[in-house]
């Protein structure tokens, strides 16, 4: 699993003059064939070639006799002539693209830490809870709970199971309101274990499965923590296998970030236009990049831009004729937008990456909101 340490090693890497390339792939096999992955795979790495050769075999042979399959992403970096290289498999699929630069290409794996990072599910139902947290898409902990079987008490006093076939189970004076307090201890005691279980493994949204009667008694029982985590709820029975459980969380995840990505947006260009913590454009978000202003660098998806780099320092710019240092103190870089997101990361500053934003992309493709 792709982690943070595994990205500032990336952003630490330096290249002997040559640089490196970064390839980003959907290797979801349920959608294509193998084949026709590797045939798109040689199709991006021609695009680099002659220049990345023998890194672009490195990866080749990789994709041949190396990589299982397992995962619908995968995102490769190779330099040094393939003395250097690093895979990291995605249970979230990649666009497919390829970059040559001095250092790895990061944006999509900047947005895949944002995007994907420790979400939970809980599927409930009158007797039963399961609880499912995850990191970047990979399933890190389950836990159950198990609660009193919910019978329907039958005239004179005996009772049969919710749900049983068969004769019986019509329910006599109090069956109704007798089975309903049981189920409602079950959802309590539910809630308190979901609570316990997510205490242990923290999460930044909650997304729960069940009946729309259950979740909505089941909603108010949580704990006002796990209330404030969550983003959204799906029909779904409890013995549902975990692989649409998770297709399904990630599936809404990705509308709650959309929903999440439009907001921001909106803030972005309100602090702008109230003069207040907020830049747009290219030049003045790369000025507070090298200023270590940056809370959140907002970008749109697949935006690059030519510039310059100043790699004691971290400075980065675009336009030659606003910058303090003399050219010759400058490297250029292919993609200044690329060096802009490793100096924010490197910072602890957040990165988003867009898509499909019009408001975003009309006001320059870039902005940042600032720390100060």
């Amino acid at each position: 699993m792709f982690s943070q340490e595994q990205m500032q090693e990336l952003l630490a890497f330096e290249s002997n003059g040559k640089g490196v390339i970064s390839v980003y792939l959907d290797t979801d096999s349920a959608f294509q064939s193998v084949e026709a992955i590797k045939l798109t795979a040689r199709g991006l790495l021609k695009e680099v070639q002659p220049l990345y050769d023998e890194e672009a075999q490195t990866i080749e042979r990789y994709l041949d006799l190396g990589y299982d399959w397992s995962k619908p992403g995968l995102a490769l970096f190779c330099g040094k002539g393939g003395d250097y290289f690093r895979a990291y498999p995605s249970p979230v699929a990649f666009r497919n693209r390829v970059r040559q630069g001095a250092r790895p290409y990061v944006k999509p794996l900047a947005h895949f830490l944002d995007h994907y990072a420790h979400f939970g599910v809980i599927l409930v139902d009158r007797t039963r809870a399961l609880f499912l947290k995850y990191h970047l898409g990979d399933l890190q902990a389950t836990d159950s709970f198990t609660g009193e079987e919910v019978r329907t008490l039958k005239d004179g006093g005996g009772s049969s199971a919710v749900g049983r076939r068969g004769g019986g189970g019509a329910s006599g004076p109090g069956g109704a309101k007798h089975e309903d307090q049981v189920a409602l201890r079950n959802l309590r005691q539910s809630a308190a274990a979901a609570q316990t279980f997510f205490n242990a493994q923290p999460i930044r949204r909650l997304f729960l499965g069940g009946t729309s009667e259950t979740l909505a008694q089941f909603r108010e029982l949580l704990p006002k923590q796990l209330q404030s985590c969550l983003a959204g709820s799906f029909p779904m029975d409890i013995d549902t296998p975990e692989m649409e459980v998770r297709r399904r969380a990630l599936e809404l995840l990705r509308e709650v970030n959309a929903e999440r990505e439009g907001k921001l947006v909106e803030r972005l260009m309100t602090l702008h236009a109230m003069g207040s913590t907020a830049v747009l454009g290219l030049d003045d978000t790369l000025q507070a990049v090298s200023d270590k202003r940056v809370e959140s660098l907002i970008i749109s998806d697949g935006f690059r831009a030519h510039g310059y780099l100043h790699e004691p320092s971290g400075y980065v710019v675009a336009n030659l004729t606003l910058s303090p240092l003399a050219e010759a103190e400058l490297s250029e870089v292919e993609d200044v937008v690329d060096e802009a997101v490793a100096q924010t990361v490197a910072q602890s500053g957040h990165v988003e990456v867009i898509a499909d934003n019009p408001a975003l992309d009309e006001a320059g493709r870039i902005g940042a909101i600032l720390r100060y």
